[in-house]
């Protein structure tokens, strides 16, 4: 018999989202778990800012159990630590398939395969090389809503975070800007759609702008560095 379990990387947005939507409706694989990335010193998703108590009310409504993966700082060494434990901990169950929602960054894709092939554990890509246009107008077909919770200040303004991912919205943004904010432009956070059984509560909080601490060279008109909002 095929074992059929897996676990799904979820970072509450709207990539993680609608890759568990396709799976849900490929109806081939069970998703036993959901697996976030914490950082440990801020209790939140690095690059979304979500806390734990909003990751909690995601998993909650979407069924699945919720796997918090805590990493020290930003180093891989941290994170290839803290992924090893996770997957020794999932093979103990019988679950050799992971998630992704990854769309078309080929180095992250490496990254994580070459990863997974030392735990003998299969990478599984349900959004991969999907045009992102495509995927953002299913997830609007399909129900979803997305806020954005997060942009690189050196291609979007704060003005950005807080407002709801739409095509309104992406029409604002300069034309070099993935739809899907792929090149990592923005983030979201995912608050309502089919893979949850009811929208998510939230309220937002104050906008924080974090500086991004690499060495500059010369003036630049913007500090590189994020824009985020709290989600609360």
């Amino acid at each position: 018999m095929q074992n059929n379990k897996a676990a799904l990387f979820w970072s509450g947005g709207k990539d993680s989202a609608f890759a568990l939507w396709q799976i849900k409706k490929e109806n081939k694989l069970d998703v036993k778990y959901l697996v976030t990335t914490i950082n440990r010193n801020f209790k939140r998703v690095s690059m979304h800012g979500l806390s734990e108590e909003v990751l909690e009310r995601q998993a909650a409504q979407t069924e699945i159990p919720l796997i918090k993966m805590y990493v020290e700082g930003a180093s891989n060494k941290n994170y290839e630590a803290s992924l090893t434990q996770v997957f020794e901990n999932l093979k103990k169950e019988g679950i050799n398939k992971v998630i992704f929602g990854d769309i078309f960054l080929e180095d992250l894709r490496k990254y994580r395969d070459d990863l997974l092939h030392k735990f003998k554990v299969q990478g599984i890509y349900p959004l991969w090389k999907q045009n992102t246009s495509e995927i953002f107008n299913q997830l609007k077909s399909d129900g979803f809503k997305t806020l954005v919770c997060c942009v690189n200040a050196t291609v979007l303004d704060e003005n950005f975070v807080g407002k709801e991912l739409t095509a309104d919205l992406i029409s604002t943004m300069p034309q070099n800007v993935d739809i899907c904010g792929e090149n990592g432009e923005f983030h979201t956070f995912c608050f309502e759609g089919p893979v949850f059984s009811k929208p998510i509560q939230y309220s937002l909080g104050e906008k924080v702008f974090k500086p991004l601490e690499i060495k500059q060279t010369g003036k630049k008109a913007i500090k590189p560095g994020f824009w985020f909002i709290d989600i609360i």
